[in-house]
């Protein structure tokens, strides 16, 4: 997928990156902060930058304490996933993923949970908030687990006015470069928690601390996670894009609903800022972005275990994605041309 930048915002850029070379810093300095707290405002939570999404899930694992426990994760999402878990020294345990919405079945987590569970992972799926996001979260506070949020898809996805990473005690976004937010790599914690996110600050630097006046280094498994100042530099600039980014995403999504009548359909209040686009059981499409999550993206596939995930293995062989990112050439059909164009 290529990724469109405007002229106006490569020149925003190059201002960005005058700032940058002016401070004197490239990593982890001025324009890093000012990234934070731009996210911040714009999830409506506090922020901490990344080198990636993963290594903010990683961290978010090791604040809740996983090691030598159990991680409930879905079965369909991506690999980084579960693998975060193992990082962070537990063990992944898939659960079924739900028809409607693609994301967690906690009739399944409930089964799943034993004495060693320590967190559960949600994934906000294809840019929308999980259907059920909210008993999700009850569940596990009743519970006293750990709900980790996974918000690579969900870029101005809202549901109620709340985005990922409100639900859990916090949330890791995805910079990478096919997201609705790219800038090539990069990720971002997001919480409410002020004891989370000073955790994931130490942890992204080698878990340096100072104490009177002594750099100590207390976090065993920390590593450098830092974002530089020239990724901060785009991220500020995607975020100026991301209003015209996700009106033009969900323009081409009203006409594709016209189209579309078995895909999914989102809840009250509910908006969705279209990592994808998802139908059921239509024709095939002659142009699609392929799907959300393929069986070989499983990790139980990828791990070679057994699995009994109905929902999930309904998923993977019943959803496809029309072309949704945005700058594609097929925008401005009306929906008779998108109708032909897609299924001929």
């Amino acid at each position: 997928m290529r990724v469109i930048i405007e002229e106006a915002y490569r020149q925003r850029l190059h201002e960005r990156l005058e700032e940058v070379f002016d401070s004197g810093f490239l990593s982890d300095g001025p324009m890093t902060r000012r990234f934070e707290e731009a996210f911040g405002t714009f999830t409506g939570l506090g922020a901490k930058a990344v080198s990636n999404g993963g290594a903010g899930l990683w961290a978010l694992l090791e604040y809740a304490g996983v090691r030598g426990g159990e991680v409930i994760v879905p079965a369909n999402t991506f690999w980084a996933t579960a693998l975060a878990a193992r990082r962070a020294g537990a063990t992944p345990v898939y659960a079924d993923c739900c028809r409607d919405d693609l994301c967690l079945d906690l009739e399944d987590v409930r089964r799943k949970v034993t004495p060693a569970t320590r967190a559960v992972v949600l994934v906000h799926i294809g840019g929308h908030i999980a259907f059920r996001a909210e008993e999700i979260a009850s569940f596990c506070r009743e519970r006293g687990i750990a709900l980790i949020e996974d918000c690579a898809h969900v870029h101005g996805g809202t549901w109620n006015g709340k985005t990922g990473g409100h639900y859990g005690i916090g949330g890791s976004y995805s910079f990478y470069a096919t997201k609705t937010m790219p800038l090539g790599e990069g990720g971002m914690v997001v919480s409410a928690d002020p004891a989370v996110l000073e955790f994931v600050e130490r942890f992204r630097n080698y878990g340096k601390q100072v104490v009177d006046g002594v750099v100590t280094y207390p976090m065993k498994d920390a590593f450098n996670f830092r974002m530089s100042e020239m990724q901060a530099a785009l991220g500020m600039v995607q975020l100026e894009r991301m209003p015209r980014i996700l009106a033009w995403k969900r323009e081409l999504a009203a006409r594709y609903d016209a189209i579309f009548e078995n895909r999914v359909r989102f809840p009250e209040g509910m908006e969705s800022g279209y990592y994808k686009y998802i139908v059921f059981d239509a024709p095939a499409l002659r142009e699609a972005t392929g799907k959300v999550f393929a069986r070989t993206d499983l990790g139980p596939v990828i791990e070679d275990k057994d699995w009994n995930l109905p929902g999930t293995a309904w998923v993977v062989e019943h959803h496809q994605c029309p072309p949704i990112w945005y700058g594609w050439d097929g925008f401005d059909l009306d929906v008779p041309g998108l109708r032909a164009r897609l299924l001929g």
